[in-house]
């Protein structure tokens, strides 16, 4: 039997001891699915892609049963480090080449569409979530300071885009005092917010438009056909149309998707509040992430704590110590940090693929399935949702651009890819140890 996700680092029904659940309002539990009903949308899974699909169907006028093994938010969209970024998560250099510059063109128009559409969300729903300005990313030698300035340059050449400040050394340590940085990016147009505080926000949105939501409600089984059920142990959802919002808790729901999106495990401490030393992290209120492999990164909280994620785990199960693996990256970047105080550490698993790009697939003619947003998911997975919404009535322009992005499958079948990945990620670490 197959480790399950859901279950294998966490407890039924409840979220991760994590700073963000102790300082989110938090939503009464929504009731398990007992009984045979009929919709016209079946949505597996409560993270910002099933409730931002859930939203838009449902004020589109369609029927939406939303299916929820555990809390809303639960998985990635409740646990990670909250940063609102620019573009896809490939470089458009790198999607130039990939897929032409028409595609990278619409691509990159649709990363704009999502930090619009999060933004939009926030505002038109009154979701309370500290949604700031500015994520800065940050650079550890002269030769990736280059790349990253170079890179800003293309992108306002090429997609006139202007929101982003170049960093010297100076700069950067004005901004980040941090013995490891020698210079790096500063763009304004992207940002950072409360991740949890930000799906429950939506899960009330999904709620008031008239979506059914059950929590608790494990899906086992899919029969497809021109018209779907959906079993869970409770009852089943008849429906027209699927789409399956699971990301990195999938499981054994679709091979095809399992082939191209691969679970991984990341980790986040919240330190004690820093009070007046906080400037000794970060001057401003910005997020920051850098350009390790196995990247760090970090911001300050709304009361002056360091929420700071980074560490490595290639196994399914979570450290026994979480604080001590994010400790140490943290007091690399921050040594006088060594010793500080952690009030909490939590991990979460996120979806990565090949490319490193989104997986959206039609997988039949009425289930389609977006996922593997690989630490990129605030925007793109909220405005997935959005355009799988649009899809299901017709209108997959957008939906059909990110679809054709190319996903391979990862090597080596069900039995061998966590090994092979293991393997992969701990020989970039490695580079990222020695300086290559």
């Amino acid at each position: 039997m197959a480790l399950n996700l859901l279950y294998s680092n966490d407890r039924k029904g409840e979220y991760p001891n994590s700073w963000y659940a102790a300082t989110a309002t938090p939503l009464p539990p929504f009731p398990r699915l007992q009984a045979d009903v009929r919709a016209d949308v079946c949505i597996v899974g409560a993270g910002y892609t099933g409730l931002s699909a859930a939203l838009h169907l449902a004020e589109a006028g369609l029927s939406v049963v939303l299916l929820e093994a555990q809390r809303v938010g639960f998985g990635a969209s409740g646990r990670n480090g909250g940063q609102l970024g620019s573009g896809q998560r490939m470089e458009q250099t790198g999607l130039e080449k990939l897929v032409g510059q028409d595609d990278a063109q619409k691509l990159w128009s649709l990363a704009e569409d999502a930090k619009e559409l999060v933004k939009s969300l926030i505002a038109r729903h009154g979701i309370e979530c500290h949604l700031k300005p500015g994520v800065s990313h940050a650079c550890f030698s002269a030769g990736e300071v280059r790349h990253e300035h170079a890179y800003a340059e293309h992108l306002y050449k090429r997609y006139g885009y202007d929101q982003i400040e170049l960093l010297d050394r100076d700069g950067m340590q004005a901004l980040c005092p941090s013995p490891a940085y020698v210079g790096g990016t500063l763009d304004m147009g992207a940002g950072h917010l409360h991740p949890l505080a930000y799906a429950l926000g939506l899960a009330r949105a999904v709620d008031r438009a008239g979506a059914k939501i059950h929590e608790g409600s494990e899906v086992l089984d899919i029969e497809e056909g021109p018209t779907l059920r959906v079993r869970t142990a409770g009852g089943t959802v008849t429906a027209d149309h699927l789409i399956l919002a699971c990301n990195g808790y999938l499981g054994g729901l679709n091979g095809q998707v399992a082939a191209r999106v691969m679970p991984i495990n990341n980790f986040i401490v919240a330190t004690k509040p820093l009070g007046d030393d906080a400037a000794r992290v970060l001057t401003r209120d910005v997020a920051v992430a850098d350009t390790k492999f196995v990247v760090n990164y970090f911001r300050l909280s709304h009361d002056k704590r360091l929420l700071f994620g980074g560490g490595e785990s290639y196994g399914y199960r979570f450290p026994a110590d979480i604080a001590a693996t994010v400790r140490k990256p943290m007091a690399e970047i921050f040594p006088h940090l060594k010793d500080v105080q952690v009030d909490y550490a939590w991990g979460g698993t996120l979806g990565i693929t090949m490319k490193r790009m989104p997986y959206l697939a039609r997988l039949a003619p009425n289930v389609l399935t977006a996922s593997g947003y690989s630490g990129h998911g605030v925007g793109t997975a909220t405005h997935a949702g959005q355009l799988m919404a649009r899809a299901v009535q017709g209108q997959a322009e957008g939906f059909d651009t990110l679809a054709r992005v190319p996903a391979p499958r990862f090597p080596g079948g069900p039995g061998m890819r966590t090994p092979l990945l293991a393997l992969a990620m701990t020989w970039f670490a490695l580079r990222d140890r020695i300086g290559v």
